[in-house]
Formats: C-alpha cells, sequence, structure tokens
C-alpha cells in the first residue's frame, strides 16, 4: 500500500484530501506543519507527498527543497489560485505537479495516481535488461538504472528531469520544441504559456552546473526549443 504524506495548515482541506485519498486505499499521514512532515518523511518510506505553499514555520517550498536533498518520490503543490509565480518556483524546486485551490478532491485522487505511476514506470521498468548509456562531454544518461552521472559523479534528478534528458539525449542534434517535449514527457496536451518545462529546464541546468547563458549541455534554440548537440 503506497504511503501517502499531505501537509496543510488549514486542517479542513488536510482532512478532505485526507479522506478521499483513504476511501480509494491510500495509506494516508496527515500533518499541519511542514517540520513534523519532514520527520515523519526522513524515517519511513513515502510514496508521495502532497504540500501547501503557504504554511507558517517550515513552508511547502523549504519543505519540498529539504525532500528533494534525498527523496526523489513525486511531490504535488497546493497553491492559491492565480499564483503562477507559486506553480513556476515549485516546478523549480523539484516539483512534479501543482494543484490550484479551491480544488475538487477527486481531481487530488487522479493527479496522485497518475505521478505513482509514472514514477513506478520510469524508476522500475526494465531494470533487469542490459544498462544502456547515452553519453556526450563527461555527462552519462543510464537508461535501465535512470542514474545520471556527470565527469563520473552520480547527479541526482527526479524522474521528471531523467524524462526530460533522456528525451532529448535519444533525439540528439534535433531541436525540440517545448511542445513536443511536454507531450512527450508528461503524455498531457500541451497548453499555450505553459512553463512547465521551463522551470524543469531551468532546474536541471543548476544540477548540471550550467551557465544560464552559456549552457554547455542543453542549448535553447530561441523561438524554437531545446538541443542537445551531437
Amino acid at each position: 500500500m503506497e504511503k501517502i504524506v499531505v501537509v496543510d495548515d488549514e486542517k479542513e482541506i488536510a482532512q478532505l484530501i485526507t479522506t478521499f485519498l483513504k476511501n480509494d486505499g491510500f495509506d494516508v499521514h496527515t500533518f499541519y506543519d511542514g517540520q513534523t512532515a519532514l520527520d515523519f518523511i526522513q524515517t519511513n518510506e513515502v510514496s508521495l507527498a502532497v504540500l501547501d505553499v503557504m504554511m507558517p514555520g517550515l513552508d511547502g517550498f523549504q519543505l519540498l527543497q529539504a525532500i528533494r536533498q534525498s527523496y526523489f518520490f513525486p511531490v504535488l503543490m497546493l497553491t492559491a489560485k492565480g499564483e503562477d509565480l507559486d506553480k513556476i518556483t515549485g516546478l523549480t524546486l523539484g516539483a512534479d505537479d501543482y494543484i490550484t485551490k479551491p480544488f475538487n478532491p477527486l481531481e487530488v485522487v487522479a493527479r496522485v495516481k497518475t505521478q505513482l505511476r509514472r514514477f513506478k514506470r520510469y524508476n522500475f521498468a526494465n531494470q533487469e535488461s542490459i544498462e544502456e548509456e547515452l553519453s556526450k562531454d563527461g555527462l552519462t544518461l543510464i537508461k535501465n538504472s535512470h542514474k545520471v552521472f556527470l565527469y563520473e559523479k552520480e547527479i541526482l534528478i527526479t524522474p521528471i528531469e531523467f524524462k526530460i534528458l533522456q528525451y532529448l539525449f535519444e533525439n540528439q542534434g534535433t531541436v525540440v520544441s517545448s511542445e513536443t517535449l511536454f507531450e512527450a514527457v508528461w503524455q498531457e496536451k500541451y497548453l499555450d504559456n505553459n512553463n512547465t518545462v521551463m522551470a524543469h529546464i531551468a532546474r536541471l541546468r543548476e544540477k548540471l552546473g550550467e551557465q544560464p547563458r552559456q549552457p554547455k549541455f542543453i542549448k535553447t534554440i530561441w523561438g524554437v526549443g531545446y538541443l542537445i548537440e551531437k
């Protein structure tokens, strides 16, 4: 049974999400502050977390950063309606998806199931098959074990970040548009003004030690898309 962590200082919202997830068979642990939730995560095997952005003390972004230092399970962020900056910030820090308040609890359950399904598919498929590597200039991606190495040092990235890098590697030498990349990785229809890809690319570059204006690995072709050169 997947263990889900729900964190929101608004108890009614936290309990609403908890009730619907429990009704769907999940093992849900509910917290009303970030630090208590982090303590639990550090001593338990968690499958997914739902975090509110605005919380006293350790807020959602700080909790997300603490999680991403050691864990790569999916994280969904709860954001206020119209707070696009919160969405971009969350994605940049390593969130996998966001849900805007007010929300339909059934949508939360659906998003949780989608993220868990993707996480399992990206991380556990074909692990017993022969390792296949993709490399360029000291950057190595091992497809079956979902590991990335930069100059032989492992770089910890999320499943979504891995999928983006893998797609760009597999299309090396070809400019890939944000729309194509989004639909290939997220397997959803791309909508105009979607900053999800841009936020994840920025996070990937940061982890790879890339200079924003002179990236070595992931190039931006302005007005067209992204490119890993041959």
